[in-house]
């Protein structure tokens, strides 16, 4: 990222306006040098790694390359605001919901052995039964799992991959690790 006298970000390939009013070309980034761009008080600024707005609110990049960021709750929060309770869905009942959701969509191609089952006593088909039984309890572990982590970082564990003694992955994060029909 490029930034004019620590106040404005400038975009390589488009033109820009100084303070002088004057209008300067779309290839300055590529066509001036590193002392042409400093003496026009453009410096290059590094942008630090943003941070997983899967678990914080993120705000930036801040002209000195920086984000803000702000752990989201684990928990829901219920907050009066004109008379109304509101409630925001904290990361648990969020991804609780996401579990199920996907839990559902995987049993779904399924479904209809289970009501034929019921309305016709049609046998469900075993390995589908497996199946069907492994991916609910696989749901109910996710959902505890979410339920008993502790703090954000006991509950990003659930998003890491496992992996060897040589770094090398050995499986599916927790929060993915779900059964696979046939196997």
């Amino acid at each position: 990222m490029f930034v004019l006298n620590n106040t404005k970000e400038l975009k390589p390939g488009k033109s820009w306006v100084d303070d002088n009013g004057l209008t300067h070309p779309s290839n300055w980034a590529t066509a001036w040098s590193t002392d042409e761009k400093t003496a026009r008080g453009i410096k290059e600024v590094s942008i630090q790694t943003k941070p997983d707005d899967k678990f914080y609110w993120v705000d930036g990049p801040a002209l000195d390359g920086t984000w803000t960021s702000t752990e989201r709750s684990l928990d829901d929060v219920t907050k009066t605001v004109d008379g109304v309770s509101v409630t925001t869905l904290g990361l648990k009942s969020q991804w609780i919901i996401k579990t199920k959701e996907t839990a559902n969509s995987l049993l779904a191609p399924t479904d209809w052995q289970v009501v034929a089952k019921a309305e016709r006593d049609r046998a469900i088909d075993s390995n589908v039964a497996t199946y069907r039984a492994a991916v609910i309890a696989k749901c109910t572990a996710i959902r505890k799992s979410i339920t008993d982590a502790s703090d954000l970082a006991a509950f990003k564990v659930l998003f890491d991959t496992p992996v060897d003694s040589d770094g090398n992955p050995t499986g599916n994060p927790p929060m993915y690790d779900w059964p696979v029909m046939g196997e």
